[in-house]
């Protein structure tokens, strides 16, 4: 892979990365009205302000070696806009999952962890004459000691924060009450590793540079987990206030395909016993009352199958319809559907099986669960469109 297609993955990474940042603080910035008295609020937004200030010192960076005048000014900036970005996000962590005395007691800790590093960072950074050296310099290290210390203390101030973090999510996880602070707690936890990665890759290629050792493409792997890395974070970050949302979503999404998958079953039924519908198709229909809806469709169906059982023959076969590799339940499920076929013709004909299903009981899978009952009742419904197809 040439140097100019490797610097535009590299360059399109860190812009996936800034604009997932952007994107997350305008996101939160919309909600100040309603949250700027909470302290988690205020603390979140100064994170991903600084996650943002980092991203947009690197692109001065790559635009400029010099910044107010000064050169490689906006990498230390960068470097240490990232150091503050990652001691906020650990003070974040402990406002959502610690009670406020210890959060308050371990947020100091992280404060002055963080000042020494910037103090640190900075003197190295001066020691290492970085304005006066090529931008490259802070790339590779050069295999300069004072410029690959630099770049190593920064590394390891990135890289710590990242396994404290995910240390931390499992156990606090596992303690949240709420669903949305889980989610935003293991999506954390996920950013963490990706970008305890993103560090190790770094690493990897300032000393294998400072050794002379060219690895080609494998560098790109830091800009990878990098971008990875921030999207997932700006997600976990703000997925305490869409989580709900997108729950919801993908909930109606499947109650509305589950909906249309019994439609051919329950037309049939319909067809056979008008009497069933409590109201008449298209009444009032609309798909903000679609819980109610499918309700009603699976108590509709349910009491169209008993109305068959006089003409379910019990003695007839079924399952004929599944693949040499279906599980037992598919293969059941081609069973009903093909009764019920054969019951719908029965009644049409007038056919009463002389051992019919209503001398005996009639079988209720999951009659007390909702959910389980609709996904039941979708395999019948896919095998007995299926099984019309073949006729």
């Amino acid at each position: 892979m040439g140097e100019r297609a490797v610097n535009t993955i590299k360059t399109l990474c860190f812009v996936i990365a800034a604009l997932s940042s952007y994107a997350a603080l305008v996101y939160r910035l919309f909600q100040i009205r309603r949250s700027r008295r909470e302290t988690a609020y205020r603390t979140l937004v100064i994170t991903l302000a600084l996650q943002s200030l980092t991203f947009t010192m690197g692109a001065v960076a790559m635009g400029s070696d010099r910044f107010l005048g000064v050169g490689n000014l906006a990498i230390l900036v960068m470097h240490l806009s990232a150091v503050a970005f990652c001691v906020s996000a650990q003070i974040i962590l402990l406002r959502w999952a610690t009670d406020a005395e210890e959060a308050g007691r371990k947020a100091r800790y992280w404060l002055i962890t963080g000042i020494g590093l910037t103090v640190l960072l900075t003197a190295l950074f001066l020691v290492a004459d970085g304005p006066g050296r090529p931008a490259s310099d802070f790339n590779t290290g050069s295999g300069q000691p004072a410029v690959l210390t630099y770049l190593l203390v920064f590394m390891v101030s990135q890289a710590v924060p990242c396994v404290t973090i995910l240390r931390q999510c499992g156990r606090y996880a596992r303690m949240a009450s709420k669903t949305s602070l889980r989610q935003a707690l293991r999506l954390l936890s996920v950013a963490a590793v990706i970008l305890f990665l993103y560090c190790a890759a770094r690493v990897v290629n300032v000393l294998t540079a400072a050794c002379g050792i060219d690895i080609g493409a494998w560098t790109l792997a830091a800009s990878v987990f990098s971008a990875l890395g921030i999207v997932t974070l700006s997600l976990s970050l703000t997925i305490s206030s869409w989580g709900a949302s997108v729950t919801k979503l993908l909930e109606w999404t499947r109650g509305y395909r589950s909906y249309r998958a019994l439609y051919p079953l329950w037309r049939d039924l319909y067809e056979s016993s008008p009497d069933i519908v409590l109201e008449p198709p298209g009444a009032g229909a609309s798909v903000s009352d679609l819980d109610y809806r499918l309700h009603r469709r699976v108590i509709e169906i349910r009491d169209g199958w008993r109305e068959l059982r006089p003409y379910i023959d019990r003695t007839a076969g079924g399952g004929d319809g599944a693949g040499p590799g279906d599980s037992e339940e598919t293969r059941q499920a081609f069973a009903e559907a093909a009764q019920i076929r054969q019951a719908l013709h029965a009644k049409r004909t007038g056919t009463v099986p002389a051992d019919n299903a209503d001398t005996g009981d009639f079988e209720d899978r999951d009659t007390g669960n909702f959910t389980a009952e609709v996904v039941w009742l979708t395999k019948v419904a896919s095998a007995y469109r299926r099984l019309g197809k073949a006729r």
